[in-house]
């Protein structure tokens, strides 16, 4: 986790060093959700060109352990149950999804394939779904159907989206005080502090219009990213 409250004054001290505005509450909400979700979505992109890379240097190998240690923050683990015409299973009812990983049912693994591979996999003696390897489609409206069907509820792995945080305050004597009861903090892991900072004073610079705090800021993450890559 990562203080929403030290993020937002830590901006609030480089926005205001060189007098370049002011950044609202809500700007910086706005400003933080979208610097959080970027932060989350780079891990798995790294991840992946990772992944790719032949060999098993240990210097890779590090560096997609640190990202998988990040990435523990959201995994999650559920159990749905079918729908009332016992013909899907609606992950609507999950919180947040962002990648579906395994689904498991009766303590066998269900194979993901794609609606139009069912059609061809029924048709064959051999690779037709049984009760010990069973198979699931997921559609686009979160409907998840498993082949063979014959079980109320499914066991689902995934990774769920970060958490919407909210820095949030109340007036005393007509200046703003932080509300710890009602504030959100980031779900990131503490060591995504310092890009935090550097992410929201880039987009503070664009609505700011002070391309020199932009610059500055975008200068620094690429600084950062190579530092963690090396």
């Amino acid at each position: 986790m990562v203080s929403i409250d030290t993020v937002y004054q830590r901006v609030l001290a480089l926005a205001n060093k060189e007098q370049r505005g002011y950044i609202t509450p809500q700007e910086f909400n706005l400003f933080a959700n979208q610097a959080q979700m970027a932060i989350f979505e780079q891990y798995f992109y790294d991840a992946n060109k990772i992944g790719r890379v032949p060999g098993n240097d240990t210097e890779y190998s590090d560096i997609l352990n640190y990202l998988e240690e990040k990435i523990h923050f959201f995994e999650a683990e559920r159990s749905v149950g079918i729908n009332s015409s016992r013909t899907f299973y609606n992950l609507q009812s999950v919180s947040d999804p962002y990648k579906i990983g395994n689904v498991s049912r009766n303590g066998f693994t269900c194979e993901k394939i794609n609606a139009h591979q069912i059609k061809e996999i029924n048709r064959s003696p051999l690779l037709k779904p049984t009760i010990s390897r069973p198979v699931y489609v997921l559609k686009d409206d979160y409907k998840l159907y498993v082949y063979p069907l014959d079980a109320d509820v499914i066991l689902i792995n995934y990774i769920k989206k970060p958490i919407t945080v909210n820095w949030s305050s109340y007036l005393i004597s007509g200046s703003e005080t932080y509300d710890s009861t009602n504030s959100v903090d980031f779900e990131l892991h503490p060591s995504e502090e310092t890009k935090l900072v550097i992410k929201i004073l880039g987009l503070a610079g664009i609505t700011l219009k002070d391309p020199a705090l932009y610059q500055a800021a975008t200068t620094e993450d690429n600084k950062n990213i190579q530092q963690e890559k090396q």
